[in-house]
């Protein structure tokens, strides 16, 4: 088998002053194997010249719409079409404000409109510019649509502030779209939930448990770095969103399962490591309750199991649970397994001296059908890379595994998974 031939970016820069940066990705890209071509807006011009770009890519740098010379050679649709990833890096809230709208006012926003590629942007802009409703709508509208988000950093800016809102670096830029084409989970689409749920009781006060979310977050990156596209639905938690990953923040265990269901027809993969509330007060008060009684009494009903209602979709994703258990792990994870139809299922023990809610090492029994893992006590960063090399190896086992015939008996044995 020959090599796969390189992968071919649009690299779209915007009129930021991490714009200088961009040479230096470009190198990096090209050094992993890419072929790159540039697309500057003309903001992008005041902060780096087409004759930099043009030298550490190779390409003459595209810029003008409707520029008779390039439009008779590779014309704009062509560009459009040539593309395998249309990277912006970096991504001015302006920039993202055009994209959201579907403007197509320059070449850049013609192109982000043109292409059946993918579209990663990298932002880059003041923090408080970041923060902004406006920003913050912007960002969740593109995700919605697709667009993968990776970063922003946090820490000190041109303008001498410091926050959210850093372009990340080159080398992280091109690491995470290198690993796109190159790990083994390359194309597969991940829907990850990490976190605790936190039920109402009143407007100050729920119902939630230890969970830091720290397993489901080193996870989520584990699979990001086997080039998985990942979705995280993240309850209320204080981590920072690994790079290159789209954050989809929720707080109740309704809200996160509507937003598991609104994304899972187009998902190849679902894990769900967040420590889901079972129960729920039945209603939540609308003011503060006042401490008038000594007794308070809460009346709990059940929550939908958001694991359940994935396993059981017809011709739905991999699936892989979470079980944490005080006693009796590795039984109560089987049974768990089983019972719910599983793909996969990772048990940690809560209750010892060491791993378990908040800690920053775990370990884990891993079991499927026919086979089990132990990955023993190790930093969670660690933990979640060994754990993603595993769940890679079982889905493409089972992706792999002979599909049984289409005109099969209706009583026929399922393949094994």
């Amino acid at each position: 088998m020959g090599e796969p031939p390189n992968q071919r970016i649009l690299l779209g820069v915007s009129g930021g002053i991490a714009a200088y940066k961009t040479p230096e990705l470009v190198r990096q890209l090209r050094q992993g194997g890419a072929d790159v071509q540039v697309v500057c807006t003309r903001a992008a011009e005041a902060f780096v010249t087409h004759l930099t770009l043009q030298a550490v890519s190779g390409r003459p740098v595209r810029s003008a719409l409707l520029d008779p010379a390039a439009e008779a050679g590779m014309d704009h649709i062509e560009l459009a079409r040539w593309a395998d990833l249309l990277l912006i890096a970096p991504a001015t809230a302006h920039l993202m404000a055009r994209l959201a709208q579907g403007l197509a006012d320059d070449l850049l926003t013609t192109l982000a409109l043109a292409t059946e590629a993918p579209i990663w942007i990298a932002p880059a802009m003041n923090h408080r510019m970041w923060q902004h409703p406006a920003t913050r709508a912007n960002t969740a509208l593109l995700a919605e649509r697709g667009c993968v988000v990776l970063g922003p950093g946090v820490g000190a800016q041109a303008c001498g502030e410091s926050g959210p809102g850093r372009m990340l670096e080159p080398e992280d830029i091109a690491a995470r779209v290198l690993a796109k084409r190159a790990g083994p989970l390359a194309g597969t689409r991940v829907v990850l939930t990490a976190g605790p749920t936190r039920e109402p009781i009143d407007p100050v006060r729920y119902v939630g448990n230890r969970s830091s979310g720290k397993m489901g977050y080193a996870l989520a990156a584990g699979l990001a770095g086997l080039g998985a596209e990942v979705t995280l639905v993240s309850g209320p938690t204080a981590l920072d969103c690994p790079p290159g990953i789209e954050r989809v923040p929720v707080e109740s265990a309704a809200q996160m399962h509507a937003a598991v269901m609104a994304r899972i027809d187009v998902v190849d993969l679902f894990v769900a490591t967040a420590a889901v509330a079972d129960y729920r007060p039945r209603s939540a008060a609308a003011a503060k309750i006042k401490k008038d009684a000594d007794v308070l009494t809460l009346e709990l009903v059940r929550n939908t199991d958001i694991l359940a209602s994935v396993a059981a979709l017809p011709n739905g994703p991999f699936t892989v649970g979470f079980a944490a258990e005080t006693h009796d792990l590795e039984r109560y994870a089987a049974g768990k397994l089983e019972r719910k139809g599983l793909d996969m299922i990772a048990a940690n023990r809560v209750d010892g001296a060491r791993g378990g809610f908040g800690a920053d090492e775990n370990e884990l029994i891993v079991l499927w059908c026919g086979g089990r893992a132990l990955l023993p006590m190790m930093p969670k960063a660690r933990l979640g890379i060994e754990l993603a090399k595993l769940i890679s190896e079982r889905y493409a086992a089972v992706h792999a595994a002979p599909q049984p015939a289409s005109d099969a008996a209706p009583d026929a044995a399922p393949t094994a998974s």
